[in-house]
């Protein structure tokens, strides 16, 4: 079992409380639940169905088959609420599979999923479940301290428009990335138990939430 460490310092004492949605279809959900809940002030919920979407600060699609996924947000007609609710400015983080639905362009495919973000990315770009691989890095715009990574069938961002701001890349492949309340990683934050990158986006959700109110 993967201990988490709580980061009782990262936000501010007596902040409001947020609610950060995990889109429950397929892949890695509980995994993302129990980290969002091993923070301060934050309470993670399961997205099914649409209205749900009306209950959260924040939305993560999570790690699993991107195509699998795509078909059942068509299916329980889940694709237009969606993209309307990040449109309209609702911060997302999109982890491996969940990067794949965000992207504009899927290298060799005709077709996308939600295509709201302005990347291009390849998929299993890294081979199959067999050349999984875990590395440590440090990315100074998430946290001060080195970063476990672990990639499993990971795609990566094989070009980025102008207005996305590449946070990290592992030997020259663009593997984080951030476009206005966009949020996207080609590897498994909630597979570690560290919590920095769940903090990162609880606090993108926060200043969200706080412009809006303002």
């Amino acid at each position: 079992m993967i201990r988490l460490t709580r980061l009782s310092d990262w936000l501010p004492e007596g902040g409001n409380m947020l609610t950060i949605g995990v889109l429950a279809l397929q892949g890695a959900v509980q995994e993302h639940l129990d980290c969002l809940n091993a923070l301060p002030d934050v309470t993670g919920v399961i997205v099914k169905k649409a209205a749900d979407f009306e209950s959260i600060d924040g939305l993560i699609l999570p790690g699993g088959e991107s195509t699998a996924m795509g078909k059942l947000l068509r299916q329980f007609e889940l694709t237009q609420v969606l993209t309307d609710k990040i449109q309209s400015g609702m911060p997302v983080w999109g982890t491996c599979a969940g990067m794949i639905l965000l992207a504009k362009n899927i290298v060799g495919e005709k077709s996308c999923h939600l295509g709201l973000m302005d990347i291009s990315v390849q998929r299993n770009a890294y081979g199959s479940q067999l050349n999984s691989f875990t590395t440590n890095l440090l990315i100074p715009s998430v946290s001060s301290a080195m970063i476990p990574l672990v990639f499993i069938r990971a795609p990566y961002v094989e070009s980025a428009g102008p207005g996305v701001n590449v946070l990290a890349t592992v030997d020259d492949k663009i593997v984080a990335v951030e476009q206005n309340n966009m949020l996207a990683t080609a590897f498994h934050p909630e597979l570690t138990g560290n919590l920095a990158f769940h903090s990162y986006f609880a606090e993108k959700v926060r200043i969200n939430n706080s412009s809006f109110s303002s």
